[in-house]
């Protein structure tokens, strides 16, 4: 499958020049430390994004080190990403420094997290030897490209989803990346912590549902005019592009992947989908998977279909032993602790059903506890390349396709 790698589309260092910013060396004239904030992040109001307060679970949090990871925050474009995840409210995290390619940005970043040390741009700041680790939200296009610049200095990296943007190539350059760096890598999945899923992956772990023989997950983001982005990289973006939100509903419970899919594309009559750059049609695309486990997954995405209610990102498993939604029909052992984590005291759930914090939390502690992360650069890619190649699909009214398959080395 010829697929051209997306951020060949895109140039930041273009934009600096058509926008007059200019990439200066060095630092903002600011001091050199930053101060933990506590700083209620707004957010526009975008499907998702309704913070969820940190439910008492009636588990006390325990501390895994007294040590504070050094970590710098990049990017803070619409989504307001790098403020979002909580890491400047984490007992165990320094935010040591920011970075945006536009300045009022890139103030008001370091004005929320309560951040003097900033960058103007990703390169600048994964050059600083003081900072560990890095949360990446920058244009997705960029992912795959920055994550790999940031662990070619030795920072370890968390980044927004999704991992790559339609390019298989940049895939594998990102999965050799991590596995040559030795240096933690996780993709911020916000439906890994959404409490349905997070149960489900407890069942399935302790052996409760059985095999998964159905999966399917749904991720419906209707948009009448779209969502602003840099350099308009959503302007037309075809759907399977952006499926981590739904695929995690396999992939994420399992840790199991995709082998092949035939994927049908509805075409759009919105503007957007008329002329874009990726020539992409539709903007609602179904596509029906193999999976690695012995059944078979549907998983929908989709942007003209009005309504976020029931199903805007959720799914569901049906295995040998039962389902979550049957009340555990079928499950006859003793039912294994499904609440989520507790989190860190000043640490809220947040947004996307309260997974922004318990992200944040699970990152730091692979750090500190020196493990794989939950997140890791296989399941991202597993979770993103089946719709790449869905896409692919349906461009080819549902060409059956084999999909790249990834499986971590540790």
């Amino acid at each position: 499958m010829d697929t051209e790698p997306v951020h060949s589309l895109f140039n930041r260092r273009d934009f600096l020049k058509i926008a007059g910013l200019g990439v200066g060396a060095g630092l903002i004239g600011f001091p050199t430390s930053c101060n933990r904030a506590v700083v209620k992040t707004i957010t526009p109001n975008i499907q998702g994004f309704s913070e969820t307060d940190a439910e008492d679970n009636g588990i006390p949090w325990v501390p895994k080190s007294d040590r504070k990871v050094r970590v710098g925050l990049i990017g803070y474009g619409v989504c307001k990403f790098s403020a979002a995840f909580g890491f400047q409210n984490h007992p165990n995290v320094e935010v040591v420094a920011v970075s945006d390619l536009i300045p009022e940005r890139c103030a008001e970043l370091a004005r929320v997290t309560g951040c003097n040390k900033t960058y103007p741009s990703l390169e600048e700041l994964v050059k600083d030897d003081s900072i560990e680790a890095v949360f990446i939200a920058t244009d997705a296009p960029s992912h795959a490209r920055h994550v790999i610049e940031a662990l070619n200095h030795g920072k370890h990296v968390a980044c927004a989803v999704p991992a790559v943007l339609g390019s298989l190539e940049d895939a594998d350059r990102l999965y050799e990346a991590v596995k040559r760096s030795g240096l933690k890598y996780m993709m911020f999945e916000t439906s890994m912590y959404r409490s349905n899923l997070y149960a489900m992956r407890t069942l399935y772990e302790a052996g409760c549902l059985g095999e998964i023989l159905y999966a399917e997950g749904e991720y419906w983001h209707y948009s009448k005019d779209g969502i602003d982005s840099f350099n308009n990289w959503r302007h037309g973006l075809p759907e399977q592009w952006y499926p981590t939100h739904s695929d995690a509903y396999y992939v994420g419970v399992t840790n199991g992947s995709f082998l092949e899919v035939s994927c049908l594309g509805i075409p759009s009559k919105m503007e957007r989908y008329l002329h874009n750059q990726y020539n992409n049609p539709f903007a609602t695309e179904i596509s029906l998977y193999r999976t690695s486990g012995g059944g078979i997954a549907r998983m929908g995405r989709s942007s003209d279909t009005q309504g976020s209610g029931y199903g805007s990102e959720t799914g569901r498993v049906r295995g040998t032993k039962g389902s979550y939604y049957d009340k555990y029909v079928g499950i006859e052992q003793e039912l294994p602790d499904l609440r989520r984590p507790t989190l860190p005291p000043g640490v809220k759930g947040g947004g996307h059903g309260g997974s922004h914090g318990r992200l944040t939390d699970e990152f730091i502690s692979a750090i500190l506890e020196d493990r794989k992360p939950l997140v890791d650069v296989a399941m991202a890619l597993n979770m993103t390349v089946g719709g790449i190649v869905a896409h692919e699909s349906a461009m080819r009214d549902g060409e059956w396709l084999k999909i790249p398959q990834y499986k971590y080395w540790g």
